[in-house]
């Protein structure tokens, strides 16, 4: 049986990838977990940067099958978990839609830190039509990363919104032609991936708190104070001085 998602490994780049085409890449909560355990593999590859995407042309995930919502027990929700997962993952996350987003899916692109479409996609969120609400971490990324009037829009109305309005409420970064998709997407995580590691990830890491509004000062400063005494700083310098390209160590 061939397997609902795929890591692949190239140079410092990880791409996970929803690999259910006949389905629209459906998740099923027995997926879950796996694809949680796929996602530790990538954070310990020695990647620095994690795309995610979706097999085909027509959708990037259909989002949990809808067969489970009954047989599950959500008192402990797997599928926030999963999200919530994606969110905290240590590394710069990318998520190349390549085609519709559907509940959840939806919600899993919104945990990554940039977000790529193409034209002709489209988003919805059916937990009004379905008689259910969303989960509490999702609730807040939509209010806080595409504002609260396009949470309204998707969440409260069910509207469903195509590429040219996801990019303008700021659910997507960038719009692109559908053969471009993949390349837009690997050129953004080499250009990330080229950066010094430990402050691209503290400093995604601590944007994530202040917009969860939970930061720890001390903790914070602390980290920021580390940097300067660290190997890439000098390496970053050096390299600015020599006029050439960095070549960082994350040390």
């Amino acid at each position: 049986m061939q397997s609902p998602f795929d890591l692949a490994l190239d140079g410092f780049v990880a791409t996970i990838t929803l690999n259910r085409p006949a389905k629209h890449n459906l998740l099923t909560v027995e997926d879950l977990g796996p694809l949680g355990a796929l996602l530790d593999r990538a954070a310990a590859s020695g990647a620095r940067v994690l795309i995610v995407t979706g097999m085909g042309t027509r959708s990037f995930s259909a989002g949990i099958d809808l067969g489970d919502i009954l047989a599950t027990d959500w008192s402990r929700n797997p599928l926030e978990a999963l999200i919530d997962k994606v969110e905290a993952f240590p590394l710069p996350t990318i998520a190349a839609m390549n085609g519709f987003a559907y509940g959840g899916a939806a919600d899993l692109a919104l945990a990554c830190d940039f977000r790529l479409g193409v034209e002709g996609m489209r988003v919805a969120m059916p937990p009004a039509r379905l008689g259910v609400m969303l989960h509490v971490s999702g609730l807040r990324r939509f209010a806080t990363r595409t504002g609260a009037n396009a949470a309204r829009r998707l969440l409260v109305a069910g509207e469903t919104l195509d590429a040219a309005e996801l990019h303008r409420v700021g659910y997507l970064d960038r719009v692109v032609a559908p053969d471009a998709l993949a390349a837009e997407a690997r050129a953004l995580a080499d250009n990330i991936a080229a950066l010094a590691p430990l402050a691209v990830q503290g400093m995604k890491k601590a944007l994530a708190a202040i917009e969860r509004n939970d930061v720890d000062l001390p903790a914070l400063k602390a980290a920021i104070l580390a940097l300067f005494s660290s190997a890439d700083l000098r390496e970053g310098l050096a390299a600015f001085a020599a006029k050439r390209p960095p070549r960082f160590t994350g040390s």
